[in-house]
This record gives C-alpha cells, sequence and structure tokens, in this order.
C-alpha cells in the first residue's frame, strides 16, 4: 500500500478499535497489508454495471441431477438456459448444520454434495459469481466455537458470552422469537451465548480484532476462488454493544467500509452488496457516503410492489418510490420481488399502516402463504412472508380470478423498468408454485420457496409449450432480452415517479446521456384502464414507440387503452 492508502487504513482500525493504541493499531495494520500484499487488479474500474446487468439467485442444490454434483447440474442448466443473466449468486455452498446453509461449518469448504472448487470455478468463467459471507454468526458446530470452548487457538474469545445472563438487552432487536441468548456448561460452569438467529448458529465477537482478520482472510480466499461480488449477510447486526438496539451500530458501518476499502484495493472490479432486511432509511444507510456497500438489498419494493398488485392500488408504492433518492455513480440499487428467504416485512415499517397491512397478510394467507414472526414488544410483529410469488399473486383483495401469470409477469415488469439492478429468484424464473411436501418435511416456512427440482423434469416442463413454467420462463426472458437494450434502464438512469391515478403506476426513465427517455405505465387491475398519453409528457419532435408491442405509437395526444394487468414502455428510441 502507498502511503495514502495507510492512512486509509489506519484511520479506518482507529474508528473501529478506539481501545488499542497506535502500536497495536500499527501492529493490526500490518498484518491486515500482508493479507492483501498481492492485488489482482489495480486499476478500478468504475462502470460496474450497466443495462446488460442482471442477477440470478440459486441455491447450489435448486436443480439436481441423480449422481451428480451439484454445481456440475446448476452449470449445465444456468449455460443453457440463463446465458441472459451476468451475475449468477449461489446462495452458502459450505458445510452447515442448519438454516439452509446459513450455519456454516467450514468458510473454505464446499459441502461434498455440491462439488468443490474446481466446479465452483468452472461456473465462474461463464457469470461472475456472488457469495455470501455469513459474517455475523456460524454454526455451533464450527471448530471455532469447539475451539472458543475449550480455550484453544484460533477461536478464544471469537464469540460473544457471559458468565451471568445478559442484562440492559430489552432493546436489541430481534429477527427470530427464540431466546436471545442459549446457555451452555463448560466445566461446571454455565455461559450464556449470544444467539441473535438461532441456538445453532453463534454470533461472532469483532470487539476481538482476530475475528476481524479471520474474515479478511475468508474474503480474500473468496476473490481467489473466482468469487466477483461479495454478499454480506445479516450484517446489520454485526456489532454489539449491551443497553443499544445492537443493529446498525457505527462500528459496523465502519468494518463496512474497511471491506470495501480492502475489497477494491485488492480487486479492482469486486463489488460489496449489503444484506439488511430492515426499514426502508436505516437501509439506506449501508450506502454510507459512497464508501460504504456498492450495492444495497432494495428490500422495501418487493413487498410494496406485491401490494400495490393485491390491492390494485399504488398509493403506497408511489409515496414510496417518490420518496427515494437516486443512488450515487458507484453506487445501485439491487431490486428484486423474493428471494429464498421470502417476502420481507420489516421495510414496510412506516410505510403501510397496520390496518392495511393485516388487510394485506390475509389475502397472502389465502393464497397459501405463512406469516414468520420476529420477538419484540409489539404483539403479532409479522417478519417476513414465506410464499413462492406465483402463489403469492394467486388472489386479489377481491379473490381469486384467472389472471395470476399476468400478474406474476406484470410484477417483473415494473420491477425490471426501476432504478437499480434487476435479481432474479431462480423459483420466480421457472415459474414455482409453494413446495408443501418440502415444507412438511422440513416444519420451515422457508421450504416452501426453496424447491430442489430434478433437473430432467425442469426441462421437461421447460420445453413444453404448454405449460406453465414454460410460458413465465419465456415472458421473463423476453422482458430480459427487451430491457438489456435500453441504455435508459441503466441502473443510475434518471427515475421520477410519474402522478398518475392510484389503479395505475408509472415511471419515467432517462438514460444517462438523456438521448433515450422510456414511460413505464402498468395497471394493476382486473379491468381495462384508459390514459391520455399527454399526461407524461410526451416530446412532440421525437417518434414514439411500444417496445413490449414492438409498435409505433401514432399519436402523441391519444388515448391508451391498458388491458387487465398490461404495462406499456413507450420509448423515443427504439433499439
Amino acid at each position: 500500500m502507498n502511503i495514502q492508502e495507510s492512512k486509509t487504513l489506519d484511520s479506518l482500525l482507529k474508528v473501529i478499535y478506539k481501545n488499542l493504541s497506535q502500536k497495536q493499531i500499527n501492529k493490526l495494520s500490518e498484518k491486515i497489508k500482508s493479507i492483501f500484499k498481492k492485488k489482482i487488479h489495480n486499476d478500478r474500474n468504475k462502470n460496474l454495471w450497466n443495462e446488460n446487468d442482471f442477477f440470478l439467485i440459486c441455491y447450489a442444490d435448486s436443480i439436481i441431477k441423480k449422481n451428480q454434483k451439484n454445481f456440475k447440474t446448476l452449470n449445465l442448466f444456468v449455460k443453457r438456459y440463463c446465458k441472459s443473466f451476468s451475475f449468477l449468486h449461489i446462495l452458502p455452498f459450505f458445510p452447515s448444520s442448519s438454516d439452509d446453509g446459513f450455519a456454516v461449518i467450514d468458510y473454505k469448504k464446499i459441502d461434498d454434495e455440491h462439488g468443490d472448487w474446481t466446479d465452483f470455478k468452472n461456473i465462474s468463467k461463464n457469470f461472475k459469481i456472488m457469495t455470501d459471507l455469513v459474517i455475523n454468526h456460524c454454526s455451533a458446530s464450527n471448530k471455532l466455537f469447539y475451539n472458543f470452548l475449550n480455550k484453544i487457538e484460533p477461536g478464544i474469545d471469537f464469540f460473544i458470552s457471559s458468565e451471568k445472563k445478559f442484562n440492559g438487552i430489552s432493546k436489541v432487536v430481534r429477527p427470530r422469537t427464540s431466546k436471545l441468548s442459549k446457555t451452555i456448561e463448560i466445566n461446571g460452569k454455565k455461559k450464556y451465548i449470544w444467539c441473535t438467529f438461532s441456538h445453532d448458529q453463534v454470533d461472532f465477537n469483532f470487539k476481538n480484532h482476530n475475528v476481524l482478520l479471520f474474515f479478511l482472510n475468508i474474503i480474500k480466499f473468496y476473490f481467489d476462488s473466482g468469487a466477483s461480488a461479495i454478499r454480506l449477510d445479516a450484517v446489520a447486526f454485526l456489532w454489539k454493544e449491551i443497553g443499544t438496539r445492537c443493529i446498525n451500530l457505527p462500528e459496523t458501518h465502519s468494518i463496512i467500509r474497511l471491506i470495501r476499502f480492502l475489497a477494491e484495493y485488492y480487486k479492482s472490479d469486486s463489488i460489496i452488496i449489503t444484506e439488511t432486511n430492515i426499514p426502508s432509511n436505516e437501509n439506506l444507510s449501508y450506502f454510507g457516503n459512497n464508501n460504504e456497500a456498492h450495492c444495497i438489498y432494495n428490500f422495501s419494493l418487493a413487498p410494496l410492489l406485491i401490494h400495490s398488485i393485491i390491492s390494485g392500488s399504488s398509493f403506497y408504492l408511489k409515496k414510496w418510490s417518490r420518496s427515494m433518492p437516486p443512488a450515487q455513480q458507484g453506487n445501485a440499487y439491487l431490486n428484486f420481488l423474493s428471494t429464498h428467504d421470502g417476502i420481507g416485512m420489516r421495510p414496510l415499517e412506516g410505510i403501510i399502516p397496520d390496518e392495511e397491512l393485516q388487510k394485506f397478510f390475509k389475502t397472502l394467507q389465502k393464497s397459501g402463504a405463512f406469516l414468520s414472526y420476529r420477538a419484540s414488544n409489539k404483539k403479532d410483529n409479522v417478519y417476513e412472508v414465506n410464499t413462492t410469488l406465483l402463489d403469492a399473486l394467486s388472489q386479489t383483495y377481491y379473490g381469486e380470478d384467472n389472471y395470476t401469470v399476468k400478474r406474476f409477469i406484470l410484477a417483473h415488469q415494473i420491477l425490471f423498468s426501476m432504478e437499480g439492478i434487476p435479481a432474479v429468484y431462480i423459483q420466480n424464473l421457472i415459474g414455482s408454485k409453494n413446495d408443501i411436501k418440502k415444507y412438511r418435511e422440513t416444519k420451515s416456512y422457508r421450504s416452501v420457496n426453496r424447491k430442489n427440482w430434478d433437473y430432467d423434469d425442469l426441462l421437461k416442463r421447460l420445453n413444453n409449450i404448454s405449460s406453465a413454467n414454460h410460458k413465465i420462463f419465456k415472458s421473463i426472458s423476453n422482458l430480459i432480452y427487451v430491457r438489456k437494450k435500453q441504455p435508459a434502464f441503466h441502473p443510475n438512469a434518471t427515475q421520477f415517479t410519474l402522478q398518475l391515478e392510484d389503479h395505475l403506476f408509472g415511471i419515467w426513465r432517462q438514460s444517462i446521456d438523456r438521448s433515450q427517455s422510456i414511460f413505464c405505465v402498468s395497471n394493476l387491475t382486473k379491468y381495462k384502464k384508459k390514459f391520455f398519453l399527454y399526461n407524461i409528457n410526451l416530446i412532440a419532435t421525437d417518434d414514439w414507440f411500444d417496445i413490449l408491442k414492438n409498435k409505433k405509437i401514432k399519436n402523441i395526444n391519444t388515448e391508451i387503452l391498458l388491458q387487465p394487468y398490461q404495462s406499456i414502455w413507450i420509448t423515443n428510441k427504439k433499439i
């Protein structure tokens, strides 16, 4: 590192570890420099993404084939069917004791069922891979925790513990209903271990700087193994201080700044993404001053968009979208409709009132959804809704109808039009329905949206032109094809929310060089709806095209009739 980079590193460490002397900071700094002593890339590419970029989210075993390692099966599928995606987010593929991979036993090993690092690198030849860094906790079966219990290095003081019950924890924000601590016995003495997520997931103690060094080594290892992006799982809970909420603390933000600084230093085209399933304004803080996450999950968008389609009203979606700040150059939103975790509800806090939320929940439950709760001072505090997106959209406030697939496609049309990088969960791409069988086997609500597809069966469905899976896959693939051609859909292109009636939702996107505008208007109801083109400010000197129907707009003063759950993308630059 040059002198300025060394100063930056030292200043970040001083903010995190205020109790360390300058001599100790210098020693820690030298250890970090030794980890990242050789760069992969030297020149930072400022164009980390554009309108061509899409994320595909999946597990290593989302698609399985008998007598074949899961990475090989996944590689076969994505190379054949998912070439339009540039990024592949493979959810935790390490040996794990619970939570479908998020209770990591060994951070440097790949679960034998999935394959090995050679298989991983083979996938990375065709896709930029995002891997999870499960940084807040690990499995209670991890060797580090064994070492901690037996006072062996590495592991001494790696975890948060107390010989007495934790006091002053009433303010702690929890994502689960389990007790915050578990009790263990060591040499006849009780010890209390901090467990934010489950008693099988023990929280790291980042006040011990050796924990930081451990994870910096892991980050380097992932980059060396072929990863292009790293997702910091549950990072908002990282730093704990008794008497506080133990979420979003300043030290957590400083550690993210440090990780970004080192990631950019070591691998110039790397991307750091924070996973913070929290209210919108709190989530936005993880951009920092363009010095923390490159991308943040746009958690509020998914439940707001689903609510709009189910209710037939864009009122809350419009209110939120108007208030969202544009991401700075070098930052971007990661937009999605659902993930392996279902549909998070904390991001709706302060946006949709409780009475309306209860109506929303009841409708989703009628569609087969499960509700998961979190510990709080408030009763019936829903943390997430567990369902596939297809099932979530199978009913509206007004009951069942025959428009489920249309609503499903509409949701993606709106998703793909919004500022940010689109991410598609594989279960959505192939039109999965709730996997009740898997839920009954695991007793976990989340299992309904984590189906393990048989490779051959899935291919039969995708190749059957009459199947719902084929129709959904084809529709989404076509949407991706159209979107990728439009400069106005660059993740950082300007976005304005249009002033339309509540049964419609509309935005205006404008390319960074201002040469292309796209007006995206969607009908959120099962009824035909009209709107006048003069309400969306089409310039008279330009030619305008509906690029979803590949049709020229002949008269910009005319009235447009939108069919039930139809979207229209109108642009002045047909590409």
